[in-house]
């Protein structure tokens, strides 16, 4: 990858509190891509205070996320890899834009308007983030944008009728900004030419203290949901919508991540779970925090979306060796998918996630940053 001395700089300035940055976008050259030689480029976005979010055009893939601690020092909070290689091998959707239907669909099937459509599974008899190549093993378009509210990288990409079992032409555009107000704004918006199900997410595994810093089981998470959607064995949901009250699920105050897990029974063990919003989504509102003692660092996420799934990187067993030579242990990160929930297309009790033409597919989901 080719490298550049003043990203460096203005981290180091900004870190040491000489200097703040100036809010900027650039392209770097990543790679290629093996079977077609497609080139794989990488924007850098640093906002005016210094912050760094570093997005790929395969996968429209978030790989670092540099934000402040309390003493103002940078660090990378988000898990990946160094190379376009190592996310090439293969990855558990590191930072990656997930499509056309994000989580699971049970037996990878559903019928939409009377027909039966019959998907790749993925993951046991389901289909998992779109199936065998989603959206995240995908080269976008990549248009880089200055807005008032920060620098931003635009990425468009067009599902073509039959993509993984999927119908119709399906136009999707998702818009990263890293604002001035240090968060993480990300903004999708989807067209069709035939009914289709939509259901697109953010898929980073975060560690606020720094993936090289142990575990996430310390984090205090608070989520804005009394509700969670129970699910079979295979990590389906039930069709049930059940009160988290009195389980370990149960998240409506700060609490910390790894106090219950260890009733989660079953294997890996850990949560993969989505949880109901309060705000049955429609507008922006807040959907969950994150804390970490050692470093201060806060995450506060607001979406658009009725449901949020918590992942607690169950399936990581140290055999991904990450940024810096990190080696991935179970739970060495989180993930809080903002979504529609798993296998509405074949819950008729849950909210359709069926996009038809003439309709515009729509989503926000922000990061925010800071410190206590």
């Amino acid at each position: 990858m080719r490298t550049t001395m003043l990203c460096s700089c203005l981290l180091i300035l900004m870190s040491s509190g000489i200097w703040a940055a100036k809010a900027s976008v650039e392209r770097l050259d990543f790679g290629r891509t093996p079977e077609q030689g497609k080139p794989v480029d990488l924007y850098v976005l640093t906002n005016a205070n210094g912050l760094v979010a570093k997005i790929m055009t395969y996968g429209a893939l978030l790989t670092e996320l540099h934000v402040p601690d309390r003493d103002g020092k940078l660090g990378d909070i988000v898990l990946g890899f160094d190379n376009l290689d190592a996310y090439l091998a293969g990855h558990p959707y590191f930072g990656a834009t997930v499509g056309r239907v994000a989580n699971r669909i049970g037996g990878a099937k559903f019928t939409l308007d009377g027909k039966e459509y019959l998907l790749a599974p993925n993951d046991g008899p389901n289909t998992l983030h779109g199936g065998i190549v989603g959206f995240d093993k995908v080269v976008w378009k990549a248009t880089p944008l200055r807005t008032a509210a920060g620098p931003a990288v635009r990425f468009e990409y067009l599902s073509r009728d039959g993509e993984e079992g999927f119908p119709g032409n399906l136009r999707v555009r998702v818009t990263y900004t890293l604002t001035n107000d240090n968060a993480l704004r990300i903004d999708y918006r989807a067209i069709t030419d035939k009914a289709t199900p939509v259901n697109l997410t953010h898929h980073s595994y975060f560690n606020l203290a720094g993936p090289e810093n142990g575990d996430i089981l310390g984090h205090r998470l608070t989520l804005a949901a009394s509700h969670y959607t129970p699910v079979d064995a295979t990590l389906v949901p039930t069709g049930e919508i059940a009160p988290v009250a009195g389980t370990p699920l149960d998240f409506t105050r700060p609490k910390r991540i790894g106090r219950d897990i260890g009733q989660m029974t079953g294997e890996p063990g850990g949560y993969d779970h989505n949880f109901c919003l309060d705000s049955g989504g429609g507008r922006l509102a807040f959907a969950a925090r994150v804390e970490e003692k050692s470093t201060g660092r806060v995450m506060d996420i607001y979406t658009t979306e009725p449901g949020i799934q918590l992942y607690t990187g169950n399936f990581l067993d140290g055999t991904l060796t990450g940024k810096g030579g990190v080696v991935y242990q179970k739970h060495s990160g989180l993930c809080l998918e903002t979504q529609h929930f798993p296998d509405s297309i074949n819950k008729p009790e849950f909210r359709s996630v069926v996009l038809r033409p003439g309709q515009v597919y729509r989503q926000t989901t922000v990061h925010v940053f800071g410190v206590k």
